[in-house]
């Protein structure tokens, strides 16, 4: 077995890859090829018709097909395989949808559906959904596919094909229209991690990517180089000059006062010095998190935990790099999971959740990174380098960033498109490389500006870790 290179301690400047500009959306025939896609999975499946269901919690697959987010309400796309796909939206959205290239151009069509609307506001002058549906051919002889963010295995629910997580009205009406049996759960068309569409990111896709990676990754640079002892958690948060770009979670942050709720964010608490500190910055398509100590040096924690770099922390880069290294296409998932429990094992770890997943304009799409996983890594797959260590001596430590997994046809197509994203994803993965020592191969793009560092001390964060020569 290939010998783990051992970590070590530098000190350095953070490097600057620049910050680029937001990418202009992607043209409506970018949108149509979508679509086209889409109709081409559901031939595969025997589907007549795609029910494509969002809200604000649940916007992406409607988003990647349209370009177009609910805002307060629900929406429906229906598509047919015939004629341009049908947009159902409520009071408030109807004026928000020329944010989608499609609809602009006249190949989307649209109607309001007042039920869609907050509870109260007008909803008389729209037909029932029932006659909608059946407007588009849904009958007895349709066979829907139904996509909401979620598929079931039979072994988590029984008859997985026919779960289905879309608000039951609407189900029970299709239902009505075209028997229970013929409609099914195809969610996996977009969202399953070995096939689903949103696991093959175009250029526009990683362009859009590497921007919101930027801006998570300088705010969470600006936020550790900002931290002070004494500091209240709402002014360490505000570090992030957030830019009104939509969130892709709600962003966290751990201190001694709340760290036994993993998801919570401010609560006015002081940061101090031998405090634990754990926080994430996340848009559409990135989500940048760092967990460690607000400390100078180990002597500042409890004598149980000056190890903390030797063997907790120091460990973890090091099996990061291995994490790394096997990640090429054709490599199947089980092999970073195995990777993580034989060198990171739980019971000093405590890494529970997936040693990886998929990332889009939702922060978790799907994950191939599991035990026994024979899905593969293949290329154009946006992934979480989010493997998550947690130990009650020890706290946490975290690398999590964004990379993208690309050949070199999506290499080339994305360097003559957008070759100052593409010359910026070179620049870090040389640093990885040529400064941390990290094994990266050359199908990973990283698309964080802070790629791998990690300060183990977060008050002297000009220390970051590396890897023996």
């Amino acid at each position: 077995m290939k010998m783990r290179r051992k970590h070590r301690l530098i000190e350095i400047e953070w490097p600057e890859f620049g910050h680029g500009v937001p990418p202009l959306q992607p043209a409506a025939d970018e949108f149509a090829s979508r679509i086209e896609l889409a109709k081409t999975e559901m031939e595969k499946l025997g589907l007549t018709h795609l029910v494509v269901y969002g809200d604000r919690e649940h916007f992406a697959n409607l988003a990647y097909l349209t370009g177009f987010d609910p805002r307060f309400e629900e929406a429906v796309l229906i598509i047919g395989l015939q004629s341009h796909p049908l947009i159902l939206v409520g009071n408030e959205c109807a004026g928000y949808l020329n944010v989608s290239p499609l609809y602009t151009e006249g190949r989307l069509r649209s109607e309001t559906f007042q039920p869609f609307s907050l509870l109260n506001m007008p909803r008389g002058n729209s037909r029932l959904i029932k006659d909608i549906f059946a407007g588009e051919g849904i009958n007895e002889k349709a066979i829907i596919g139904c996509v909401g963010w979620k598929y079931f295995a039979d072994s988590e629910q029984p008859d997985g094909a026919h779960a289905i997580d879309v608000p039951a009205y609407l189900v029970d009406t299709l239902r009505q229209l075209a028997s229970r049996e013929n409609v099914v759960n195809a969610t996996g068309i977009f969202n399953n991690p070995d096939h689903g569409l949103r696991t093959f990111c175009s250029i526009f896709d990683i362009a859009y990517f590497e921007y919101t990676n930027i801006l998570a990754s300088e705010g969470m640079k600006r936020m550790l180089f900002g931290l002070r002892e004494g500091m209240v958690d709402y002014e360490f948060a505000k570090l992030m000059e957030y830019n009104g770009i939509p969130l892709g979670c709600h962003p966290t942050l751990i201190t001694a006062q709340n760290k036994d709720r993993s998801l919570s964010g401010p609560i006015g608490a002081v940061i101090r010095r031998g405090d634990p500190l754990a926080a994430n910055v996340c848009y559409w398509g990135s989500n940048i998190a760092r967990a460690g100590w607000v400390i100078s040096s180990s002597k500042d924690l409890l004598p149980t935990a000056q190890d903390y770099v030797e063997n907790f922390a120091g460990v973890y880069f090091e099996v990061m790099n291995s994490w790394f290294s096997i990640m090429k296409i054709g490599t199947p998932g089980d092999k970073f999971d195995q990777l993580i429990k034989e060198n990171l094992p739980y019971d000093r770890f405590g890494i529970f959740f997936n040693p990886g997943h998929l990332i889009h304009l939702d922060e978790w799409l799907s994950s191939p990174i599991y035990p026994g996983s024979k899905d593969r890594i293949h290329s154009g797959m946006a992934i979480q380098v989010d493997v998550i260590p947690s130990s009650p001596v020890y706290f946490s430590t975290r690398m999590e960033d964004g990379i993208v997994i690309a050949d070199d046809d999506l290499r080339r197509h994305l360097r003559e498109r957008f070759p100052e994203c593409y010359s910026r994803c070179q620049m870090r993965r040389d640093f990885m490389s040529r400064v941390l020592g990290f094994e990266v191969p050359e199908q990973v793009l990283p698309l964080s500006n802070i790629p791998a560092i990690v300060p183990p001390f977060f008050l002297r964060p000009n220390t970051i870790f590396a890897l023996e020569p």
